[in-house]
């Protein structure tokens, strides 16, 4: 690696545009380092963006935001990034859920940003388990996601949940919608992301802002920026130059070369793996495999008018939950989940959303879609919504007759805006709870950190800029 300038040298090189890279960015910039951030892709965002086709704004991956917290809360991951990112609370203005369902045949259990109606579901409808459930959030309410216990974070969720409730069906239903928001691992989840992911979406529930995730990711681009800090986007890393056992700089896609004192990458633990130029061999077989669909339906009125009052529902076809990479087809249409983002609190000066929309996300094996050709592709897309739509149907008032135009983003598509091997939503089932990596000055932040969701993004960011970034 040939020497740069010392106007190319930074206190810490960020890789990954997304929410963690972002948020760590603006964390350093307070305390005055120089930072820079490095985006593959010509836009922000990661998993969490937005693009523009037909006249209408198309959110990425954005269902709600896990974790939300009313104004003036003083605990919790939501007013943690507010707080130690200098924002207001106006700068995100979530609008709360109506109120989300999970189904299978045959039963279905609400839920909402109140603990106590999800309870209350429990009792009426199992009512042996409803002290088992109890006895299960106690539970989880003294562990600590940061306190570096691998050994408790491993353990089987399932095993636990057994362990309070006897009830199967419960356990199944349970576990749906915090796989779906934030589980990389088949058929199980570890009782460390479980943890997580239940007090994301039960103990603190959903949340969304008016005109979606382009709102926090402009606040976020715009403190950065107004902190002094340097953001290049279409600046893919080629790899990370390593010398006498540490991290000395990148190498560009187009051959430019920026040294740093470390590296704080979100780009995923394989990923970043593969750009050290001393790792001569990475275990791809580590790599999740867990990607999605989504189907998106614009609509000519809302979604309220014909029935759907719900703001997320999480359906599975049968008492067991399928949660597993679709081997043998493009798409697995057995469970998934159905999001109308009309169906929030917003408030009355905001009004309400131009169309009506429906959002359909599906399990996907992103191997198949890559190996069609675009003919192929673009007729199986066309496919794949329709088997959607018709499954969801079962779940929901029919509303097909009420479409005016739609969109479907694959695991190409998600590959293309997170460049995580196999367009993997969650990352790698592994997950590195502190961050580090076999060199001292490359440090992981995101999804392999074991965070999920916009506000864990956020968090896992800030996190790992204070833990290994901002200490002598």
């Amino acid at each position: 690696m040939t020497e740069p300038s010392a106007a190319d040298h930074y206190d810490t090189i960020i890789i990954g545009a997304g929410m963690s890279g972002l948020a760590a960015g603006i964390r350093l910039a307070h305390y005055d380092q120089r930072v820079c951030i490095l985006e593959r892709h010509y836009t922000i965002g990661g998993l969490n963006s937005f693009y523009r086709m037909g006249g209408r704004d198309y959110d990425v991956g954005l269902h709600a935001m896990t974790n939300y917290a009313k104004r003036g809360t003083k605990k919790g991951p939501l007013a943690k990034l507010i707080r130690q990112l200098r924002f207001r609370w106006d700068d995100f203005k979530l609008a709360e859920q109506i109120g989300s369902s999970i189904r299978f045949p045959g039963v279905s259990l609400d839920f909402s940003n109140d603990i106590g109606l999800l309870e209350n579901e429990i009792a009426e409808r199992f009512p042996g388990q409803v002290d088992g459930f109890r006895s299960l959030c106690d539970s989880l309410l003294d562990y600590s996601d940061m306190d570096g216990a691998d050994e408790r974070f491993m353990r089987s969720a399932r095993e636990v949940m057994a362990e309070h409730l006897s009830e199967p069906l419960l356990i199944e239903m349970l576990l749906c919608p915090l796989m779906w928001y934030g589980n990389a691992r088949e058929n199980d989840m570890d009782f460390g992301q479980f943890c997580i992911m239940f007090r994301a979406c039960y103990l603190e529930g959903f949340g969304r802002p008016f005109k979606g995730v382009r709102v926090i990711l402009k606040n976020l681009v715009r403190k950065f920026r107004g902190l002094g800090g340097e953001l290049k986007l279409r600046s893919g890393v080629s790899r990370i130059h390593v010398e006498n056992g540490r991290a000395a700089g990148v190498v560009l896609d187009d051959g430019t070369e920026l040294t740093a004192t470390r590296i704080l990458s979100s780009a995923g633990n394989i990923e970043t793996m593969r750009l050290c130029d001393d790792v001569t061999e990475v275990d791809v077989a580590r790599a999740g495999k867990l990607s999605f669909i989504e189907s998106i339906s614009i609509l000519d009125r809302m979604p309220q008018s014909f029935g759907f009052d719900r703001t997320i529902v999480f359906y599975n076809d049968s008492d067991s939950f399928h949660w597993n990479r679709p081997d043998d087809d493009l798409c697995d249409a057995r469970t998934g989940v159905i999001c109308s983002p009309n169906n929030y609190i917003y408030e009355d000066d905001e009004g309400e959303l131009p169309d009506g929309v429906l959002r359909i996300t599906t399990l996907a094996n992103h191997d198949r879609w890559c190996e069609l050709p675009d003919a192929k592709y673009q007729a199986e897309k066309v496919r794949q919504y329709d088997l959607a739509v018709a499954s969801s149907v079962r779940f929901m008032p029919d509303f097909r007759q009420y479409v005016v135009d739609t969109d479907v983003f694959t695991p190409k598509t998600i590959r293309r805006f997170t460049w995580h091997d196999n367009g993997a939503v969650y990352g790698a089932p592994t997950k590195q709870l502190d961050g580090t990596t076999h060199l001292p000055n490359v440090f992981l932040c995101g999804t392999d950190q074991g965070f999920v969701g916009i506000v864990g993004a956020i968090v896992s960011g800030i996190s790992m800029a204070n833990r290994h970034c901002l200490q002598p």
